[in-house]
């Protein structure tokens, strides 16, 4: 049995499989998480450019985007698929160095509205999307991680799975529609290297294109079986040859979709145990940024390599570096979408305290990534005192969740400044609520 066959068998599977409640209830959290990450997006400017270069393929059509607007199936995957990957707020599987929900959910949600899915299977859809894409990110691993943005490759098997069991695809038809949307996969870390609109667009790609591979599966299109694992695959291209049975031996027994992060920092995840860190040192000693002479953060490499700017000119740039976000974080308690306005960009008090932090790789810390995001932050006050804190983990990590009353505060808190009170306390309710009765109709727009 090839690679994409064995994935392709459990989630055909998946469409009867009697699923425990505590796994339906982590799928819930996952949309919710996603929905939070949809609406501040929907209302950015990739967002927003995006749906007036697609125009042509707006007001018609049995999908919606996130503010109501009809749009046909593949047109509401990939603009959705960017708007809630644009804030920088939305879900990470940290094994697999990846964003599942921005790809997975922004398919599932397109097509399910397409096809008068019901909520339960919406969230069968899910389910089968994180389960298969997680594992083929965690066997990528770091060597894919090095060149690759995760969420425009890996996030193509999200879509395509997601939408292969709500095509109702066989197992055979499933396997093709893995094995084409493999060929899809694209998205390179160059493209957040400097101030760009690309990144987003890579988890709405993902979107489109793994719906496409299962659109074109369930017409009897045919894709290479061997993929994955063959000589020129996907393993070898864009890895070093990795293993796949390892990270299929407990796909019948265990779901990765309950061991999803969920962000408490609008910025990319990297920089998340340092925050925390500082925020531990900020509370512990009341230190005010004009007391710090010196601050040292200790993390793992890929941390620096794609968050270490030293000096972010605009808000995109800024969410990639950690040294404003600990500045931010030491300054005003928390890192939320306000850190990055135009304002706290220019904050002449803020860039000082950024030009006292420095970085260096703690070499624990890095060999341990990705199963492991710790840092250290060192701090030293101009009167000489020192203060240190060792952040293991990062706040809404597995090991460090977010309840579901954070989860709500989070949701109330993205979602309120653009649906407005009376309509996200209806959402909530609604996707709370998410089972085999409830419709997808009325998610989407503002009144």
């Amino acid at each position: 049995m090839y690679v994409c066959e064995a994935f392709a068998s459990y989630g055909a599977g998946l469409a009867q499989k009697s699923l425990p409640d505590e796994v339906l209830h982590h799928a819930r959290r996952a949309v919710i998480d996603w929905y939070a990450a949809l609406i501040p997006g929907s209302v950015m400017q990739v967002t927003t450019k995006l749906q007036a270069a697609l125009s042509d393929e707006l007001d018609t059509g049995s999908a919606l985007l996130a503010l109501g607007q009809s749009a046909n199936v593949r047109a509401a995957a990939l603009i959705n698929g960017t708007a809630s990957h644009a804030a920088e707020v939305d879900d990470i599987y940290k094994y697999a160095i990846y964003h599942p929900g921005a790809p997975t959910i922004s398919a599932a949600l397109a097509l399910a509205q397409h096809l008068k899915a019901n909520g339960e299977d919406f969230l069968r859809a899910v389910i089968a999307g994180y389960e298969i894409s997680t594992r083929i990110g965690k066997a990528l691993g770091r060597d894919h991680y090095k060149f690759w943005h995760n969420t425009g490759t890996v996030g193509v098997f999200g879509s395509a799975a997601a939408g292969a069991l709500l095509l109702k695809l066989n197992a055979e038809e499933f396997a093709h529609a893995l094995a084409t949307a493999a060929t899809f996969a694209a998205g390179l870390q160059q493209a957040f290297k400097m101030d760009s609109m690309s990144k987003p667009l890579h988890s709405g790609r993902a979107a489109e294109a793994g719906l496409l591979a299962a659109m074109g599966a369930a017409q009897g299109m045919t894709g290479s079986l061997d993929v994955l694992e063959g000589e020129f695959g996907m393993g070898r291209a864009m890895s070093n040859d990795p293993d796949w049975q390892e990270v299929l031996a407990d796909i019948h027994d265990t779901y990765n979709i309950c061991s999803v992060t969920f962000k408490n920092h609008a910025c990319c995840g990297h920089t998340f145990a340092p925050i925390d860190g500082a925020i531990v040192l900020r509370g512990q000693h009341n230190i005010e940024p004009g007391q710090v002479r010196r601050v040292v953060v200790s993390t793992y490499g890929p941390a620096l390599d794609v968050a270490g700017n030293p000096s972010p000119a605009t808000a995109a740039e800024a969410r990639f570096s950690i040294p404003f976000v600990v500045a931010t974080a030491l300054t005003h308690g928390s890192v939320r979408l306000a850190a990055f306005s135009d304002e706290r960009l220019a904050d002449p008090g803020l860039r000082s305290l950024m030009s006292r932090i420095e970085l260096a790789v703690d070499p624990v810390f890095d060999t341990a990534f990705p199963g492991q995001r710790a840092a250290r932050v060192f701090l030293e006050t101009v009167d000489g005192k020192t203060f240190e804190a060792v952040q293991p983990t990062r706040k809404g990590d597995p090991d460090m969740p977010l309840s579901d009353a954070e989860l709500q505060e989070k949701f109330n808190e993205l979602v309120e400044p653009v649906l407005g009170n009376t309509r996200t306390a209806f959402v909530s309710q609604k996707l709370w609520s998410l089972n085999r009765s409830a419709s997808l109709d009325d998610l989407c727009g503002k009144v």
